[in-house]
This record gives structure tokens, C-alpha cells and sequence, in this order.
């Protein structure tokens, strides 16, 4: 029979109290206990989200090849690849790197929206990594690194223009998206990570950023739950609890980065997405600043129904299907 403890007339079952109890305790030792947590939230919502839009992929016109290896991680280090089927191309490619606060998500959690990107006539490469805290900063950014090096590699056998080439992703795949965009258009940025990039300036044509992160330096004095969370995550992606005085730290934050060279960008955020006054909106007027052409796709505060954060996946929708066919534009513009 479980115990039980009563707390303020709230009856709560003694092992889950002392579970978090626990936690807590290691929480202040480690970032494990909090990012399995956040990470079991995270996963489950993921889950949800891409069952949702299983129902808006095409149903024909897709070869879609499942579980590539890019490099020698194991599942970590795997992509998806989905080729449009009525011709032989080569198509341009968007390679899609998915979010999950650094700690958490799979390939297949975007593998359904890359799927209908494919069906307007690219090849689409959804990307594992291996996230914190089983690995720290900059193992992922090196993963990805790889991941396009394999692109361009397998250009010929997947249909891919190798010099047409998008990145994309959302959330913590955004931010990653955008630092790798950054490691290709800025020497000076590039001598720092001490990654050469995979791609040259002349591949890679644009990125799409959808309610991503891009300035690290306000979260250490973020408030709330939602700041907790993210001083965790970065804790155990950066691999310190003091993490932003890393080097990863410092340059993780690509809005201070970026120069006029940036490829053309298209990014957005939902009117009910914190990240998006935060984040989102002054990536965009940085960008726009420097010449960047920007594409930005950002709503009013009263929009309803709400745009979450990732609202783009919440194809059932009508803005986010209008964001999609936005994008889709973007795509066809910038690549043909």
C-alpha cells in the first residue's frame, strides 16, 4: 500500500514527495535529475505534436529513407531523408534541425513536417544529435557540422543540389540552425568555435528560424519556472552550472555574431510564445539592420486562437497554415 502525506489539506503520495525531495537535493549538485524531467515532458509533448500533423502529410509522391547514418554515434548521429518521387532533380535540400531545449527530441518529432516540405519539391534531411547532458557543448554543433558534410558527400545518391542548400529548425534546433549559418558566413566567428564549417557561403542559401533562441545573455536573471528551465538545460548543455562564463556560452548567443553576410532568413514566432519579444523579434531587426534579407512572420498580441511556441507544427491551425505556405514561398524564392 503507498503512503501518504497530507501538505495544506493536499493529499500527495510519500513516495512522490519524496522523489522530489530527492531532486531537489540533486538538482543543486547535478543537472540530470531536472533535465529527466523536463526531458519526459518535452518528449511526451513531441510525441503529441508530430501525431498531430500526421494527418497534413502527403500520401503519395514521398520516398522517404529512415534512419541514414552520418556519421558513427549510433541513433545519435542518424538522419531521415525524404525525396520527392516525380522527378529525378536534383532538389534543393533543407536540412531540419529539430528543438528540445538542448536536452531532449528526435528526428521523427519534425520527420512529418519535413515530409510535407518535401512533397513542394525538395529533399528534405530531418537530424539526430546527441543532446545534453550525455553530451556537452560543442559535441551537437560538431554532429550537425558533420551531418551537412554528409549532404554534400551523398549529394548525388539523395537528389540533393549541393549548392542549394536551406538549414532549419525550431526551438533549440533554431539556435543551433543559426549558429552554424554564423560559423559559414563569419571568419572571425569561425576561428573561435574552431569548427570548420561543412558548407561554403555559396551552398548554403538561407535558414528558416521558427521561435528560436538566439541571445543567451538575459537568462541567467530570467524569472520564473521558465527560467529555471533554461538555466538548467544550459547547465547541462554548456556543461557548468556557472555556464555563461564558457566559451560556449559566450558564443552560443549568435544576435551579437552575425554580420551582413548572413544568408537570407526566414523566422518567426507566436503571438503567445514569450520567446518571440525576446528572441525572435530582435533577431529579425538585427538582421533587417544589417541588410539581411528577412523574411519575419510575427502577430498581433491579440490573435486568436494563441500561437504557442512552435505553433508552426499546429497545422489544424490557420495561421500556421499560412506560415507553412509562407515558408514554402521563402524556400521556392530563395532556392530557384
Amino acid at each position: 500500500m503507498t503512503p501518504w502525506i497530507s501538505m495544506k489539506r493536499h493529499w500527495i503520495p510519500l513516495g512522490f514527495l519524496t522523489m522530489g525531495m530527492a531532486t531537489t537535493f540533486f538538482s543543486r549538485i547535478s543537472p540530470w535529475p531536472a533535465c529527466l524531467l523536463i526531458r519526459a515532458l518535452f518528449e511526451s509533448e513531441g510525441r503529441k505534436t508530430a501525431e498531430k500533423m500526421r494527418p497534413y502529410e502527403p500520401s503519395a509522391g514521398v520516398v522517404e529513407i529512415l534512419d541514414v547514418a552520418y556519421g558513427k554515434g549510433g541513433a545519435d548521429t542518424t538522419c531521415d531523408i525524404f525525396i520527392p518521387s516525380d522527378s529525378a532533380g536534383p532538389f534543393p535540400a533543407m536540412v531540419w534541425i529539430h528543438g528540445g531545449a538542448w536536452i531532449s527530441g528526435d528526428k521523427s518529432d519534425v520527420s512529418p513536417y519535413a515530409k510535407i516540405i518535401s512533397s513542394s519539391g525538395y529533399t528534405t534531411v530531418a537530424v539526430n544529435y546527441t543532446v545534453a547532458p550525455e553530451a556537452i557543448y560543442p559535441t551537437a554543433l560538431g554532429q550537425l557540422n558533420d551531418a551537412l558534410r554528409f549532404v554534400v558527400e551523398h549529394a548525388a545518391e539523395y537528389r540533393i543540389d549541393p549548392n542549394r542548400i536551406v538549414l532549419a529548425g525550431d526551438s533549440a534546433g533554431a539556435q543551433l540552425a543559426a549558429q552554424l549559418a554564423t560559423m559559414i558566413s563569419n571568419p572571425d566567428y569561425t576561428a573561435r568555435v574552431a569548427i570548420p564549417p561543412a558548407l561554403t557561403p555559396g551552398q548554403l542559401r538561407a535558414v528558416v528560424l521558427q521561435c528560436g533562441i538566439f541571445d543567451v545573455s538575459g537568462i541567467p536573471e530570467a524569472p520564473g519556472i521558465g527560467g529555471w528551465g533554461f538555466r538548467t538545460a544550459l547547465w547541462a548543455y554548456l556543461g557548468r552550472r556557472e555556464w555563461s562564463g564558457t566559451p560556449g556560452g559566450a558564443l552560443m548567443g549568435v544576435l551579437d555574431h552575425v554580420t551582413s553576410d548572413f544568408p537570407a532568413t526566414w523566422i518567426s514566432g507566436g503571438n503567445a510564445d514569450p520567446l518571440t519579444a525576446m528572441q525572435s523579434k530582435p533577431m529579425a531587426a538585427r538582421l533587417s539592420d544589417l541588410g539581411v534579407d528577412v523574411t519575419s512572420v510575427f502577430y498581433p498580441d491579440d490573435t486568436t486562437p494563441e500561437l504557442p511556441h512552435e505553433y508552426q507544427f499546429h497545422l489544424d491551425l490557420a495561421n500556421s497554415q499560412l506560415a507553412l505556405a509562407s515558408t514554402v514561398a521563402f524556400l521556392d524564392r530563395v532556392t530557384r
